[in-house]
């Protein structure tokens, strides 16, 4: 009995790895077909050219920590990919048997607005996986988090965070309270569920989420927290 449930474990093992060595070759299929199309460069410096382009440096510190917080707290430290988040996110879809989790990093998040579509597969995954992996490559954190913010939508037709701004709160992203700041981190994560004008309770209970994850990482004390999640807006 035992030799037949090892032989079957070793079988099975063999499908995995047999399985992820396909997925494997396909999305690096996938990640050099769109970088013949495109180069990395070339993407970077369209987004740079948009007219609602924001710099890094017109961006209010809270608002970056907030967003590194909630989205990818081990952004400083991993070269574009989070194993910890993979493993988590690999066994979640195992239990699953889909694509439920992601665990994607901030630049895994960049790489799929930049080259590819919205589509889950793991195809698509692991082209993602290969081209943060570039990106982490050539271009520094302050870049990497540059390009996300201008890259990622908000709900509401906001497609950056310029347009997130003027749209939600009238005002340019320099000028973000505190509260703002960390009201708009959240909402990336499910913009059609945490848009400002269409579910402003739900926006607000991730803001207090956001909050907490700050806390959690260092990035501010629980009181300031706590005066954080008590402002209005402004």
């Amino acid at each position: 009995m035992k030799k037949i449930i090892l032989r079957g474990l070793l079988i099975f093992g063999i499908i995995i790895f047999a399985g992820i060595a396909v997925i494997g070759a396909m999305g690096y299929k996938m990640f050099s077909d769109a970088l013949e199309n495109k180069s990395l460069s070339e993407a970077a410096e369209e987004i740079r050219e948009m007219e609602d382009f924001t710099p890094i440096s017109e961006l209010p510190q809270t608002y970056l920590d907030a967003i590194i917080a909630v989205e990818d707290h081990r952004f400083g430290s991993h070269c574009g990919v989070d194993p910890i988040s993979i493993a988590r996110a690999t066994w979640n879809n195992i239990l699953a048997h889909g694509l439920v989790e992601g665990g994607s990093t901030i630049t895994q998040q960049l790489a799929k607005n930049m080259f590819f579509t919205q589509e889950k597969s793991f195809i698509r995954k692991a082209a993602e996986v290969f081209m943060a992996v570039k990106i982490e490559l050539e271009y520094s954190k302050d870049e990497i988090l540059e390009l996300y913010v201008n890259t990622i939508y908000f709900g509401s037709g906001y497609y950056n965070v310029k347009d997130a701004c003027g749209g939600y709160f009238g005002k340019s992203p320099e000028d973000m309270t505190d509260y703002e700041c960390t009201l708009l981190a959240g909402i990336p994560n499910a913009p059609s569920v945490y848009s400002l004008d269409e579910n402003p309770e739900l926006a607000e209970q991730r803001q207090r989420h956001v909050v907490e994850q700050m806390v959690k990482y260092g990035y501010i004390s629980e009181a300031e927290g706590e005066t954080i999640s008590s402002a209005c807006f402004a």
